[in-house]
């Protein structure tokens, strides 16, 4: 009596079904399985492995028979052929549970956006105790102001050498009629004159310096937008000088011609000659 197997194998082996004896063993296929498709290599047996659908993998020396089902014995033994997976090294689980301190650690704590039972968001309730202890502090702020301001127009009184208000209080307390006397609001005359003067003139020195500059600039900017003016000025007085030239050359040429020197010597200095001679 033989037994009918369904394998399913991996491409490009179809799925087919085999007639097995009832002795036949599991490592029994490999053979039945070549003789049926010539093509798959029985080198490559020890590398594949028979599972069934449910995942388990019998070993290589059960029987067949044993894998049908109880309920149906005649029926067929299902079985799936497909290569080993080859293990690594393992620290799978290592990885995973870094992965997930990394995770656990980004978590945000940063709820704002969520809203409460009533329907309000927890940022708004936020917002409205921050705004009601300001509210509760306002005095005690506005205290501390003035206290820091009465603190700083002191020292300023001192530095001027002004009697405070709180010390002239302190020192005649017996006169409780007397109006208190208010010194900050005193205007000081400054009658510093070298200072004053020493001022006017570095501002006017200042006004000189900055009026001389812009004037050079403007030169500048004159010079460079019309250098045609320049170059027409320059040619004229060469020109000028050039006629110059000629006509002192045709005095010269004139008095040559005419035998007589270019200036006229006196005649006093002729009978001294004729004398002398």
């Amino acid at each position: 009596m033989s037994s009918s197997v369904l394998i399913q194998a991996f491409a490009p082996f179809p799925t087919f079904s085999l007639s097995v004896p009832q002795s036949a063993e599991i490592r029994d296929l490999f053979p039945l399985i070549h003789e049926r498709y010539p093509s798959f290599p029985l080198s490559l047996a020890d590398s594949l492995v028979f599972s069934t659908h449910s995942g388990h993998v019998p070993p290589v020396h059960s029987l067949v028979s044993e894998l049908k089902p109880a309920e149906s014995p005649a029926g067929f033994v299902t079985l799936r052929l497909s290569p080993r997976l080859l293990g690594g090294k393992g620290g799978f689980g290592s990885q995973l549970r870094a992965a997930g301190g990394r995770m656990s650690s980004q978590k945000t704590s940063n709820n704002d956006s969520c809203r409460d039972l009533s329907g309000r968001r927890l940022s708004t309730i936020k917002e409205a105790k921050k705004l009601a202890d300001y509210i509760e502090h306002e005095p005690a702020r506005l205290a501390a102001k003035a206290e820091a301001q009465r603190l700083k127009l002191e020292t300023l009184e001192r530095k001027l050498g002004i009697e405070s208000s709180s010390a002239s209080s302190s020192s005649k307390p017996a006169d409780a009629s007397a109006a208190p006397t208010v010194s900050a609001g005193k205007k000081h005359r400054f009658d510093d004159t070298e200072y004053l003067e020493k001022s006017e003139e570095l501002k006017e020195s200042v006004k000189n310096a900055v009026s001389a500059a812009l004037l050079l600039k403007k030169k500048k900017k004159a010079k460079l937008s019309h250098p045609t003016d320049n170059a027409t000025a320059q040619s004229g007085e060469k020109s000028e000088e050039k006629e110059k030239k000629i006509v002192e050359k045709e005095k010269v040429k004139a008095a040559l011609a005419s035998a007589q020197p270019l200036d006229p010597v006196p005649t006093t200095a002729v009978a001294l000659d004729a004398v002398g001679a």
